[in-house]
């Protein structure tokens, strides 16, 4: 069957560390057309998740990017402060993954309800054109980092097919080492600490309860992946400098 993933993701993080992560996923698999909208937060300490099968309203692009998840009553305002990057993750002769960063860093705006935050943060689209559960993939780090003065993103996919993509201040650079504590890119080094936990567990106890009858139909390998996100305090150490700012990772 005919598969297509299109997966959007965007984050916000307050100075004081209050967090906003949304998602938005658009699926074609075969006769299956579904639309999914989650939000993933960190507010006062406390740690929680809403979710629908509506689609979100998405606009604008690298510059600016606009989205409001109406089931959910959320919207939000990204201004991008890096440049795009594109990267093929993996290809074969049957499909694809394709990462999109928009907007390696951001200033951003979003509105929960009745609270707004206001903060630094991130945008990246994913488009898949091969199930995940066909991926030849073991295991996967991923992260962004945003301060007032750099940002770095990163990719570390291990498995029958490796690779790893990193992003300096909207620049592709080599990613020397990848961990989850440490990241070191060209010649900056980035400590993560002081770390939260956003989800841990299977992503069919934590992501597809949401997804409702979409998430029982997916196979049991990819229910079963097991997941670790946090938010965490980043420093990051350059020649001659240092700043500090927040993790999703």
């Amino acid at each position: 069957m005919a598969f297509s993933l299109v997966k959007w993701y965007l984050d916000c993080v307050t100075e004081q560390g209050d967090t906003a992560i949304l998602y938005c996923a658009d699926l074609r698999w075969g006769r299956i057309r579904a639309h999914y909208s989650s939000g993933l937060f960190a507010l006062d300490g406390a740690v929680s998740t809403q979710s629908s099968m509506g689609p979100c309203e998405l606009s604008g692009g690298e510059q600016q990017l606009d989205i409001t998840l109406p089931k959910l009553e959320i919207s939000g305002r990204w201004e991008s402060r890096a440049a795009p990057v594109r990267a093929s993750i993996y290809r074969e002769a049957s499909g694809a993954v394709d990462w999109n960063c928009l907007q390696p860093a951001s200033a951003v705006t979003v509105r929960i309800g009745d609270r707004e935050l206001t903060g630094l943060g991130y945008a990246a689209c994913l488009t898949l054109t091969l199930p995940p559960w066909q991926l030849p993939l073991r295991e996967l780090r991923w992260g962004r980092f945003v301060s007032r003065d750099d940002s770095v993103a990163w990719i570390d996919w291990r498995g029958p097919h490796s690779t790893r993509i990193a992003v300096h201040n909207g620049r592709a650079t080599d990613a020397l080492a990848i961990s989850d504590s440490e990241v070191t890119v060209d010649d900056a080094t980035l400590r993560l600490t002081d770390s939260l936990t956003l989800r841990a567990g299977p992503l069919g106890a934590t992501v597809f309860p949401g997804a409702g009858l979409l998430g029982k139909l997916l196979p049991s390998s990819l229910r079963n992946v097991e997941e670790h996100k946090w938010r965490s305090r980043a420093t990051l150490t350059a020649p001659n400098r240092q700043s500090s700012g927040w993790a999703i990772h």
